[in-house]
């Protein structure tokens, strides 16, 4: 695939990894990820770029979600939690609360928490995560973000106020438009960018070590281009 000057690394490599907040894949491959940055910030710590992309599973939305798909994500829970070795989810959510197709805002919370500092992107993502899939609370509900945002640090006004301003939202979809022009369909998904080439990257649920060994290749064709 290409990547177009909006996603081009220059003279660098980036590693773009697209994710949605509320996705269960996501939440299912947040360990090995951790892993992989951090193998990576040692391998690589000046020649590849780790660049988290919010993409967005379902558009803000109050109407409660049908219950087909309630079942269907359901199953996708217990399959999920049958081949992800450790992974965890708390079904209590679908007795509890009161489900929405509704993912956006969710990813704007990361953007809002962001914006007061970076160390709070990767904080968010994890707490949303760990509210919605261990502890039964609803990340489509503005109230149960902003309680999220302020039990991890964030100032909970401020992020009140930024979470659905029109700034938040261009934020959100230039980097939807990041994962589109990229050609990412499903999340979580890697792609490396350099030279204005993106290659997608091998994603494995079960450990860090066949998706790393995939990143080492690709960063070695590129050093001997």
């Amino acid at each position: 695939m290409n990547a177009n000057n909006a996603t081009s690394a220059g003279s660098g490599a980036t590693l773009y990894y697209a994710h949605d907040p509320m996705c269960s894949w996501c939440w299912g491959f947040a360990p090995t990820w951790e892993i992989l940055k951090r193998a990576l910030i040692k391998d690589y710590s000046d020649a590849l770029r780790v660049q988290p992309l919010l993409g967005g599973l379902a558009s803000d939305s109050d109407e409660p979600m049908p219950e087909d798909m309630q079942k269907t994500l359901q199953k996708t829970w217990a399959t999920i939690q049958k081949r992800v070795p450790g992974t965890r989810f708390n079904f209590d959510f679908w007795e509890r609360c009161a489900p929405r197709r509704s993912t956006w805002r969710a990813c704007r919370a990361v953007i809002a928490a962001r914006n007061q500092d970076l160390k709070f992107e990767p904080a968010m993502i994890k707490a949303i995560q760990e509210a919605y899939y261990l502890y039964a609370r609803n990340p489509s509900n503005f109230s149960t973000l902003a309680a999220i945002a302020e039990e991890i640090g964030v100032d909970r006004s401020r992020f009140s106020d930024e979470l659905d301003a029109p700034e938040t939202h261009e934020a959100h979809q230039n980097e939807m438009q990041q994962v589109r022009q990229l050609g990412i369909q499903g999340f979580p998904s890697l792609v490396m960018v350099r030279d204005s080439t993106a290659y997608g990257v091998l994603l494995d649920y079960s450990g860090p070590a066949k998706t790393l060994g995939h990143i080492h290749r690709l960063m070695e064709t590129a050093s001997a281009a």
